[in-house]
């Protein structure tokens, strides 16, 4: 029979694993959507479509299908060694939510009124001065609600890292259910209300905040 302390101390490692996925992902997927972004905006065409085209692949297609494909793909098609575990999920992660924050990032750029471009450049101010001091904070402000939502998306997203028996909560809590105890299912369900919980929290701070920058 397993101790009360060795099912806690097994089911912490795990959520620790499930936290190191969370804020890696976020880490990595935050810039890369926002390059990704300016690739679908981009005027040279072909970079346009290809990237719009990758986009749509990817948020077109499952995530727990992409993560099988990360994991056993290089080895199935190449020969190669599969990646770690907990590399490839991280991977899948980062490509999956650069391309849905990209989206997010594209719909909050064009949004901003041109003329304020326009007023910038008349004032001899750089693309990269108008990008950072005129349009970056009313995109943040108008893509911080969608962008919340995504993000508590991530937070129950990460138990499908589990597919490939990555070490999280959620592959935690399965195999002690499946030995016969119930209450880590439990204990998984508050960690993950707790945790959107405080993200809510924090976002609906964080929209308060930019109040005063009206869209």
């Amino acid at each position: 029979m397993y101790s009360f302390w060795d099912v806690n101390v097994a089911m912490l490692e795990g959520s620790v694993t499930t936290l190191q996925m969370f804020v890696l992902t976020l880490l990595f997927a935050l810039p890369l959507g926002l390059i990704i972004s300016f690739g679908s905006m981009s005027r040279f065409s072909p970079l346009r479509w290809l990237t719009k085209t990758f986009v749509w692949i990817i948020r077109g297609s499952p995530l727990m299908l992409q993560i099988l494909i990360v994991f056993y793909g290089p080895g199935l098609l190449f020969g190669w060694k599969a990646l770690p575990r907990f590399t490839a999920a991280l991977v899948t992660f980062v490509i999956n939510y650069a391309c849905y924050f990209s989206e997010i990032y594209r719909g909050g750029i064009e949004a901003v009124p041109r003329g304020q471009t326009e007023a910038g450049q008349v004032l001899g101010m750089t693309k990269t001065q108008i990008f950072f001091r005129v349009t970056l904070l009313q995109v943040i402000k108008r893509i911080l609600p969608p962008m919340g939502n995504e993000i508590i998306t991530l937070v129950k997203d990460t138990s499908l890292a589990n597919v490939i028996a990555n070490k999280d909560i959620i592959m935690m809590a399965k195999e002690y259910s499946a030995k016969g105890l119930i209450w880590p299912l439990f204990s998984t369900a508050l960690f993950f209300l707790v945790f959107v919980g405080a993200l809510t929290l924090l976002f609906n701070w964080a929209e308060k905040k930019l109040d005063y920058f009206r869209c």
